[in-house]
């Protein structure tokens, strides 16, 4: 068959790969998806949309759809907890011991999630916008290997149709931690690799009901010798996932769990005595790994998601992390294949992605070995974390800092391991700080006015930076930049400048430039840093 073109060809069609669709589509950059199952999995693998994730979704205009999905836990106390079985649970009397948790994100993000959401429904979501901003998604093509030239990437990929070849101009690697791009590419991987025994995930339907009584909770932690391990609501209703590990050195394989296996271990985890028989829907071998590639690039291809770093669930970290290394890397791949950044530009995508993705295996890691790191509040919580070298959960999802050319000046260090509100405080290399402003349109996040442009935010004071800016964007080539004055009183404290000073925030949400007070020549100090920032000086 003829050659196919695409911008960018994205292997692998799960979350990460398909938030890189996505992305792209909705920058005008024509994608393809490819993976070789033949439809997007109904078994969860994860849970937990961390809150940079909402944030993400809700510039996409996905928020909304995503919590839909939720399993309802608004006003559940109720998070990890430990019982012989899930009918001793006394869910009742055990959310009268569990103190109320604050949000610890109140005040720091627009908006959060009621509860948990399966992978695979994210995942219908993601594919659906995908598809409607433009990008092609193909379930059962399988990639057999790539090429690259000074141009592009040539694909050859097979399906029941035969085997063709796909033309692009780049290629991201969303193939999983097993990545074969990756293999091919010959880059390696250091980290502790698998920790601990084998692991089986079982789906299940059951109504439950009459032992969960209302009640809603992350994970119940089950302590019966007869069937140890973590049960978790899917729908919130009468699908779970059950999981267990098994010991390595025992001569057990995978295999040997059958669905009536199963069915009898999860029989002993609710309690015998309910008379619940639980259906099986599918059973899901996996393994616990730590694992990061020495590179995230190789010429015109990318790594991102497990492909690039493999995260041990503890602190729902992984998957969030693979989906901020697509809206990382989407926004830089349009404005290279636009036209209006250097090539150069791309090389910030590992220097930033792959330091977070460290942090991000050692934080998780920590944790796995003591979960207390991540679950407890309060000054036990925060001692414990010192002494460990933990950062805490909020600081890993939201408080990380980029420092690579794609940020002038960067203040790299956080200032607090603990406090979000320190973290977001308008340096460069930090995620925007947020903030309600009223307006025209309604009450409305600084996070929501920048939309995927490079935006300019200044004070009462700055209203020569918005005039300055259309002109330097245009001088680039018609760079994508919009402005904004915000006339709130407190700018100065948050933003960290004087009232004549500016925010420059990248597409995706990042500070890039900071200025302390109003320039002299705003439309040549504006041309001179989006000169640097796209890598054209």
């Amino acid at each position: 068959m003829p050659n196919e073109n695409s911008g960018v060809l994205v292997v692998g069609g799960s979350t990460v790969g398909l938030c890189t669709a996505l992305f792209l589509s909705r920058a005008g950059v024509p994608c393809t998806v490819v993976e070789q199952r033949q439809a997007p999995p109904t078994h969860p693998r994860a849970m937990g949309i961390g809150p940079r994730t909402v944030e993400i979704l809700r510039a996409a205009g996905l928020a909304d759809a995503v919590d839909a999905e939720c399993v309802d836990m608004t006003g559940s106390r109720l998070q990890m907890f430990a019982a012989h079985t899930l009918a001793e649970a006394a869910l009742d009397e055990e959310a009268l011991r569990t103190p109320t948790r604050d949000d610890p994100y109140a005040g720091l993000t627009p908006q959060s999630l009621r509860g948990t959401c399966p992978q695979g429904r994210l995942d219908r979501v993601l594919a659906e916008a995908a598809r409607e901003a433009g990008a092609r998604i193909e379930f059962g093509v399988e990639m057999r290997g790539f090429t690259q030239d000074e141009d592009g990437v040539t694909a050859q990929v097979a399906d029941e149709r035969g085997t063709r070849e796909i033309r692009a101009r780049y290629l991201v690697a969303a193939d999983g931690a097993r990545s074969g791009v990756r293999e091919r590419l010959g880059i390696g991987t250091s980290g502790p690799g698998v920790l601990g025994d084998p692991l089986i995930s079982v789906l299940f339907r059951a109504d439950l009901s009459a032992l969960t009584r209302g009640h809603t909770f992350v994970v119940c932690d089950i302590t019966n010798p007869e069937a140890p391990g973590g049960l978790l609501p899917v729908d919130g209703d009468t699908e779970w996932i059950y999981h267990f590990r098994y010991p390595r050195d025992s001569g057990t394989k995978a295999a040997d769990f059958t669905p009536e296996r199963c069915a009898e271990r999860i029989r002993a985890a609710i309690g015998r005595d309910t008379g619940v028989t639980p259906e099986v829907l599918s059973i899901l071998p996996w393994q616990v790994r730590g694992l990061i590639a020495d590179r995230f690039r190789s010429g015109r291809v990318f790594l991102a998601g497990d492909a690039a770093h493999a995260i041990p669930p503890v602190g729902a970290f992984g998957m969030n992390t693979g989906v901020a290394d697509a809206h990382n890397l989407a926004w830089k791949l349009a404005h290279v294949l636009h036209g209006t950044a250097h090539e150069a530009l791309l090389d910030t995508y590992e220097a930033e992605r792959l330091p977070v993705a460290r942090s991000a295996l050692e934080q998780s890691t920590l944790r796995l070995g003591d979960p207390f790191l991540h679950w407890a509040t309060g000054p036990e919580g925060r001692d414990r974390r010192a002494a460990a070298g933990a950062l805490n959960a909020p600081v890993v999802h939201l408080g990380y800092r980029y420092a690579s050319a794609a940020v002038l000046d960067a203040v790299a260090e956080p200032p607090s391991t603990e406090d979000l509100v320190h973290d977001l405080d308008g340096a460069p290399g930090s995620r925007l700080p947020h903030r309600w402003l009223p307006g025209e349109e309604g009450v409305r996040s600084t996070l929501d006015l920048v939309d995927g442009r490079f935006t300019l935010l200044t004070g009462p004071a700055g209203a020569p930076w918005l005039d300055a800016l259309g002109k330097a964007a245009a001088s680039l080539g018609e760079v994508a930049a919009d402005g904004h004055r915000i006339d709130d009183g407190s700018w100065s404290a948050w933003a960290g400048v004087l009232d004549g000073g500016a925010l420059l925030v990248r597409p995706d949400g990042f500070v890039a430039w900071r200025a302390e007070d109003l320039d002299p020549e705003p439309e040549t100090c504006l041309e001179r840093v989006l000169s640097a920032l796209l890598a054209r000086t």
